[in-house]
């Protein structure tokens, strides 16, 4: 039987993940969430889908305080409570959403840690997308608007602060690639080529 993926992508900023995330959901024909996931989050709580945005794959500033109330390494099992910096509550919300999204059917997750929350299915492939500075920082001027130089500056701390969302609530590295099923370089193959290696090897999968 033929397995229908949840594809998670991990990427680093200006890599372009999140369009070829899109492109990729596309050609399946399945959804794909990225910022959605805020969206969802806030009808879910009640909040202000700003507040979320603001915070969204940051880790808390308090460690200490996370620290005391048992959050530093999350499990598959959580009570929303209203005390929580809003980091924690926000990342709960999404690891509850993930799972369910993923309970209903294939589609493509963007960042938040996805790989991490559906790491005990069999139907899911984790899929870290990177690229060379150079590609990243044009990417970053051309299409996020930021300052020529500035660009490496916001690359790397993009990149540290997903870095350190990861590792706050997975407890594991972004970006070492025994985390993901597969590391593609952006720099080097055009998004309609990544799509191809992504599906050719969900294909490949399914002959299994």
């Amino acid at each position: 039987m033929e397995r229908k993926y949840i594809i998670t992508i991990a990427r680093q900023f200006g890599s372009g993940g999140r369009e070829i995330g899109k492109a990729l959901a596309d050609s399946l024909g399945i959804p794909c969430y990225d910022k959605e996931l805020i969206s969802l989050a806030a009808k879910e709580s009640g909040m202000d889908a700003e507040v979320f945005n603001n915070v969204d794959e940051r880790a808390t500033n308090s460690l200490l305080y996370s620290l005391s109330m048992g959050l530093y390494s999350f499990g598959n099992s959580f009570s929303s409570n209203s005390d929580l910096p809003v980091n924690d509550r926000l990342y709960i919300l999404q690891h509850q959403i993930i799972k369910k999204l993923a309970d209903e059917g294939p589609c493509v997750i963007v960042g938040r840690c996805a790989d991490y929350v559906l790491k005990d299915r069999d139907d899911t492939l984790s899929v870290f997308i990177h690229a060379d500075m150079e590609y990243r920082k044009k990417r970053a001027i051309e299409i996020h608007g930021v300052a020529k130089n500035r660009a490496e500056q916001i690359v790397n701390k993009t990149d540290k602060v997903r870095a350190n969302y990861y590792s706050f609530y997975s407890g594991q590295k972004w970006g070492y690639a025994q985390n993901y099923d597969l590391c593609l370089d952006s720099s080097k193959l055009s998004t309609d080529k990544i799509v191809k290696i992504i599906k050719a090897y969900m294909e490949i999968q399914n002959e299994d």
